[in-house]
Order: C-alpha cells, then structure tokens, then sequence
C-alpha cells in the first residue's frame, strides 16, 4: 500500500480568518474531572482531535479492554483513572504506544495502592489494571519528566483515602501544565496547596459544574509561524484566543515577536497577527528555554532555519518521550531541507547556521506525530513547495488543519 503524500504550496498572499480547534490539553482534563464530579453537563466545545475522542470512548465504553491508539495524554490519565475506578481493565495501544515509557506513573500509583500490571514490557503498556479505592498518602516524583505523570496523578488524589502529597525532586518542567491541571481541579471545586516542590491534595468531593474549553494555543503556533514565512504581509485572524488563558503555550505570542510577528488581541476575543517593521526582527542568535512550554520547540526550530536566524534552545528532555523522538526527527528532515542541527545535551538543540545540499525533492517524513506535519507544511512559503508524508496524522490535535491552509489559500496535490 502507497503512503499518503501531499505536496503543499501557496497560491498567493496569507489571508484567513480561521477557526481554531479547542484545546487538547484542556479538553482531555476536563473530560476527567467531569468523570471524577459524575456530573450530568456534557463539557461543551470539545476538541474533535484523535486524543480527545479516544478519552470519550473509553468512557463510554463497557468493554474490559480499552484501546487508545497513539494517544499518551490518554494512556497517562486513564491509567491513574481506572486505578481508581472499581473493574478489572486493560488499556493497550498501537505499536510506537507500546514503546512509550510509563513506569514512572506506575510505580507511584503502586505506591499508593494501585494494582497495575505489565502484559507484555515491563515498565510499558499495554497495563492490565484492578480499580479500587486508592490509599494515597506521599510520594517522591521527578520533576523532570513529563507533566502529565503528574496531572494524572493530581486528578484522582482527592478520591484517595489520605489524599496525596507529592514531593517533586530535581527541575520541575512543564509548570504551566502542572498550573493548568491545578486551576481546572479548582473549577471543580478542589482546594490545592503548591508551596515550592511540594503539592498538597486533601481527600475532597468534586463538584460538578457546566464547563466550555477555550480553543488552542498550540494549533495557533503553526499561524504564527505561518506568518513569519510569508512573503508578502499577512492577513490572519484567530478565532477564540484571549490573552488571560489557562494554557501555557499563549506564550507563543510572546515568543514570535522577536521572530516579527506581532499579537494584536481584539475586543471581540479573537487575536489578529501582524508582521513587525523589519529592523524590529532578526536576532543574531534566538535563545529560549521550551522547559514550559515543549510543544512549540518544533514549529520554532524549523521557523528559526528558514529565516536563517541561528538558535540555541534548551529545556526539551521531555522531545525524546513523545509520539517520536523529536530531536532526532528535528534533525532528521530538516536536513533533508540543508539545515545542519545539533543535539549536544539530551535538553539542548541548536543551530549555527552550518548548511548541508538539500535534498532536491525533499519528502517530509511525520513519524505518526501530528507537530511535524504541522511544524513543516509552511516551509513551502519559502521553497515554492513542499512535500509531506502521512498527513493525516493531524487527526491528533488538528483535525481541520489542511482545510484551515486551504482557506488562507494553499494548493494540495496528492
């Protein structure tokens, strides 16, 4: 069977008034505190991506095994849920899910009563789970891994018998999740401590309450970067966005600035782009630390080589543990493109304007991850065009994705 592949060019200017998908992040979390409320309001304004619907349908299925396919957020927050929840469960995946650590999660729910264990690789799924009340109490955690270890954990800890106090040791990563997380438990009416690297959870009873998730900063990145490879100026317009937002990547706002896109946000909630007189842009090197807000590093990475602005990014442990690893895939198809970019520390990605020979008909490989699909399509602005495998792995978080290009006037060929 022959690989999808689209080849992506724009026809002209960037003119668009899209509609963002709502928020992943938010729309997965809610999902699980409406559950733990047993409330009777559906959440409104779900996000319709691959991982959202995965989690609706392990709720509402009466089948022992539970499938979730490539989607971690939902492994991670069902696996503490279902620990939690009387019956006997199964969750598996696809094949990448299989090789997608989880011990670390395991293990603390073990610590605090859980009954979990390995069918196949110890230390990943598929899980095979007894539910049942959970004990609780303290645990130790690194905060240096992935946040939704920990969101999970926070989700069911009021339902606890001693609730949950959780130590964080090392570098905390992620705090705009972890913050995240904290802020939706309070919607719901959940009282939590956060002093330093200690969050304190008490046994408590959510409340149910009617809830609507606000759309996605993270899908929104891929305009701005959009903007910034345009030619001529941009007429963008995001529906949905306000500057006081639960999520940690409305940084990107701020982020694309020194890149010469500016953020004008609109009475009406929405957030017009802009593009920045030119002596306003174009840093000799762009420095950051993606340690809050990691799924932007790609769009930026791949920003920052086609407007020939070096960078030196670091704080991206957690790229190695996604659906790929994406610094190697980062470096990977961005040499495909001439770009030469250098991985010296498992957190540090950089690029100092060493070039290579493009490859003459470069074909963008996805790795069953929807952010290189994303991160990667609007390079075409500066190659004429560009060609992507597998484009349908959108689905995850960005289902509309190649109809919202399509809008702001790209061509597809398959």
């Amino acid at each position: 069977m022959q690989d999808n592949v689209y080849t992506i060019r724009f026809s002209g200017e960037i003119t668009a008034s899209i509609c963002l998908p709502a928020s992943k992040s938010i729309s997965n979390r809610a999902l699980i505190l409406n559950a733990l409320s047993n409330s009777v309001f559906p959440v409104e304004n779900l996000s319709d991506c691959d991982d959202t619907q995965v989690m609706l349908k392990a709720f509402e299925s009466k089948n022992t095994v539970i499938d979730i396919g490539a989607a971690g957020t939902a492994m991670r927050f069902l696996t503490a849920y279902f620990s939690q929840c009387e019956g006997n469960r199964i969750i598996t995946g696809s094949e990448r899910m299989k090789n997608r650590p989880i011990k670390i999660l395991v293990d603390a729910l073990q610590q605090i009563g859980a009954e979990i264990r390995y069918s196949e690789k110890e230390g990943f799924p598929p899980l095979q789970i007894v539910g049942r009340k959970l004990r609780g109490g303290e645990i130790m955690l690194d905060g240096s891994v992935s946040s939704q270890y920990l969101s999970a954990l926070m989700m069911v800890a009021p339902t606890m018998e001693k609730g949950l106090t959780v130590n964080l040791k090392g570098n905390i990563i992620s705090r705009p999740y972890i913050n995240m997380t904290l802020r939706l438990m309070e919607r719901f009416g959940i009282k939590t401590v956060w002093e330093g690297n200690i969050i304190r959870i008490a046994p408590q009873t959510y409340t149910a309450q009617p809830f609507k998730v606000e759309s996605d900063w993270s899908a929104a990145s891929y305009w701005y970067e959009t903007a910034a490879l345009a030619r001529e100026n941009p007429e963008v317009e995001l529906l949905g966005l306000t500057k006081n937002s639960l999520q940690g990547d409305a940084k990107v706002a701020d982020i694309f600035e020194p890149l010469g896109i500016k953020t004008d946000f609109l009475p009406s909630g929405n957030l017009r782009l802009a593009r920045l007189p030119a002596d306003k842009i174009r840093p000799d090197c762009f420095e950051y630390n993606f340690v809050n807000e990691p799924d932007l590093a790609q769009t930026l990475a791949v920003t920052c080589c086609l407007l020939e602005i070096p960078f030196r990014f670091n704080g991206l442990q957690s790229l190695k543990i996604k659906e790929t690893d994406r610094i190697a895939a980062l470096q990977t198809e961005l040499k495909k493109l001439g770009y030469l970019v250098k991985n010296p520390a498992d957190d540090l990605m950089e690029w100092d304007g060493e070039r290579c020979n493009p490859e003459p008909d470069p074909l963008i490989f996805t790795y069953e991850d929807h952010r290189m699909a994303m991160a990667f399509a609007p390079v075409c602005l500066k190659t004429g065009e560009i060609r992507i495998r597998e484009p349908e792995v959108v689905s995850k978080s960005y289902p509309g994705f190649w109809g919202d290009l399509e809008k702001a006037g790209c061509v597809f060929r398959n």
